[in-house]
């Protein structure tokens, strides 16, 4: 066998098809773009143009906000805490923060704070200073002999 030889399987490339090649090959003229104007040049999308009456996007109502002071919390599982003190990453009698988890690699940046979860099982006693965290995790926390500063107040829920 030679390199000449070699062939793709039949049927397997499709040769392109000829556009502009004269009326008779049923691609001529304007090559299936349809007439003249800026749609038949090449490089142009006009997304959301609706030939200046007002595009539907801007027709329709909004809803909802985005608010500007939302914080993003970072999420801690207490089995991820057991996982880097059985690792060596953390130490049991340190005080646990946003930098040290950092710091250890269980957290790649700190964001507005750290909230801790009860996913997972805690058995080593832990001195957490966080942002927040369930009530579950401070449970299985202080089950466990460990303690939880907070850093945010909760806010207040009114029963009325």
């Amino acid at each position: 066998m030679k390199l000449s030889d070699l062939r793709d399987n039949p049927g397997a490339a499709k040769p392109k098809r000829r556009l502009a090649r004269g009326i008779g090959s049923g691609r001529g003229k304007t090559a299936g773009r349809g007439v003249k104007g800026q749609k038949s040049r090449s490089g142009v999308a006009i997304k959301g143009f609706e030939g200046g009456q007002m595009p539907i996007h801007m027709r329709l109502p909004k809803r909802g906000f985005n608010n500007i002071f939302a914080k993003s919390y970072n999420i801690v599982s207490l089995g991820r805490l057991q996982q880097a003190v059985e690792a060596g990453k953390l130490s049991a009698g340190e005080t646990v923060t946003a930098e040290s988890l950092v710091a250890a690699g269980v957290l790649r940046r700190a964001k507005d704070g750290v909230r801790v979860l009860a996913d997972g099982e805690l058995t080593t006693a832990l001195k957490l200073s966080v942002a927040g965290a369930s009530k579950a995790a401070v449970e299985a926390i202080e089950k466990a002999g460990g303690s939880i500063e907070l850093l945010v107040k909760a806010p207040e829920t009114s029963e009325a």
